[in-house]
């Protein structure tokens, strides 16, 4: 076998001179440091998402943000309007299996089911803990008091109870404050405290008493803003320092009107000390009468104290704030606010799109991460109850991929109300003449099942016609544009929070 020698000598090559390519040197002002820019960025760094979110940070960011909602009553309605509008009444499911009646009847019973478990009004208090301390917490347990077949059952837990316990005395990649992960990176186990760190009882023991539940059992529904987060931070924390100083501006205007009440009157001389001013004593106090004529001191003038706060410009000041710390949740001055007095009609339905677009994206978050996993934790109990025997069969339908068929389904929310229902009306008809929407649509923007709602007009039908009553047209008549009533940008929407 030849073995090609490398180390022999080589002729001489001729050496040929590269061109010098031209060095481009470039920056970014943002990435400077100067001395005027230093004290902003000192406290930038290069943490992880999860070492940012770190528990104590975490602990101090829910206190505080408790503590702001409990105690200011923009951040509460906030908190409040929020939950409404993205809950609502609850959540309704519609299947669409090709078997019309088991549909319904399952539709119906998770519909009793839910309103025994009280699932609107936990979905709720979710929606406020996910913005008060940044995520939401649920166990999938068994209950045998709850009035329905499937005896399933959503158990709110807070978020200080999931917790790495005080036997684990360092973190581990694999433990992000008691988020137990697997090789992939997804939550395997979740370490819950069997006691909450605040509350009453042997503070002794309620870090090492803990039980580890599977991730299948337990809902965590969080808004993560960074790649590999695991753990969430409150909605508002942005908003907090601007809180406290909405609160500090308006006690500091409070305070001095009351400095300046707190002083009917005032004697002042222009004379100097021993002067021809009569001599009165310093800081005297003289109590006045009501509807009383009185005489001065020789030489000495009436006066009052006049408050130096920008009283004037506290609305101004208000308004800014407010619509500041609404812009982090995507929430428009007027329903941060109750107030659109200085909203018109284009104005008002403008400023709503974004955040109708942002309550359908939340909606849309909350069914796959919260709603499918209690659906199908609910539809397994279910299958093994006499009366959805049929399931067994429907769902063992196998698949080209080999597994269970799954079960089609979709979520309605309550619907939002138009600012004029007769142009929405209108606007409507259109749409479904020009053959641009499906009923189907339609009645998914008012939060409602077509075919229940076709089924319902069909009885109506029938019962008026069996009555003898006249069935009018159900489609909205079309007004002239002279005799249709316009409403001008310029008109004013007074308290208007829909659109």
């Amino acid at each position: 076998m030849h073995v090609r020698n490398w180390f022999k000598k080589s002729k001489p090559q001729v050496q040929r001179q590269l061109p010098v390519a031209n060095v481009v040197r470039a920056r970014y002002d943002a990435a400077q440091t100067t001395a005027e820019n230093a004290r902003h960025w000192a406290m930038a760094d290069a943490m992880s998402a999860d070492c940012a979110a770190s528990a104590d940070i975490r602990k101090k960011l829910r206190e505080r943000a408790r503590y702001e909602v409990a105690n200011n009553s923009y951040a509460k309605g906030i908190v409040l309007t929020l939950a409404n509008d993205c809950i609502g009444t609850g959540p309704r499911l519609q299947l669409l299996t090709k078997h019309d009646e088991l549909n319904r009847q399952i539709e119906d019973a998770f519909a009793q089911w839910s309103k025994a478990v009280s699932l609107a009004s936990k979905l709720r208090t979710m929606r406020m803990a996910k913005s008060t301390d940044g995520e939401a917490f649920g166990v999938l347990n068994f209950n045998p008091n709850i009035d329905s077949p499937v005896a399933l059952d959503l158990q709110l837990i807070e978020a200080d109870r999931i917790a790495s316990p005080s036997s684990v005395m360092l973190p581990t990649r694999n433990d992000v404050d008691g988020v137990i992960l697997d090789s992939f990176g997804s939550p395997q186990f979740y370490s819950i405290l069997r006691q909450h760190p605040g509350g009453l009882g042997n503070y002794s023991s309620w870090t090492s008493q803990y039980d580890e539940v599977p991730a299948a059992s337990v809902i965590h529904w969080f808004r993560a803003d960074r790649p590999e987060q695991h753990r969430g931070i409150p909605e508002i924390t942005p908003a907090l320092p601007l809180f406290a100083q909405l609160r500090r501006y308006i006690l500091a205007v409070l305070a001095a009107a009351e400095t300046a009440a707190d002083f009917a009157a005032v004697l002042y001389t222009d004379s100097p000390a021993n002067g021809e001013a009569q001599p009165l004593d310093p800081m005297d106090i003289v109590n006045l009468e009501k509807r009383m004529a009185t005489v001065l001191p020789d030489g000495w003038r009436l006066g009052q104290i006049e408050a130096q706060q920008p009283v004037t410009g506290l609305a101004e000041f208000k308004r800014e704030i407010l619509n500041e710390i609404a812009r982090c949740l995507n929430l428009p001055y007027n329903i941060a606010a109750c107030n659109s007095s200085g909203y018109n009609y284009a104005s008002g339905r403008l400023d709503h799109q974004t955040y109708y677009k942002s309550i359908r994206v939340e909606q849309m978050h909350l069914a796959e991460v919260v709603l499918d996993q209690i659906f199908n934790a609910w539809i397994r109990e279910a299958m093994l109850t006499p009366e959805f025997s049929i399931l067994r069969t429907v769902r063992s339908m196998p698949t080209l991929s080999g597994r269970p068929l799954p079960l089609q389904k979709g979520w309605f929310f309550d619907g939002t109300e138009h600012v004029d229902p007769a142009k929405e009306a209108n606007a409507q008809a259109t749409r479904l003449t020009s053959h641009t929407t499906t009923l189907a649509a339609e009645y998914a923007r008012q939060g409602k099942d077509w075919e229940t709602e076709l089924r319902q007009r069909a009885k109506e039908t029938k019962l008026m016609n069996q009555l003898g009553l006249t069935v009018t047209d159900s489609q909205p008549n079309q007004s002239s544009p002279s005799e249709e009533t316009n409403v001008n940008d310029d008109d004013t929407v007074a308290n208007s929070t829909t659109a």
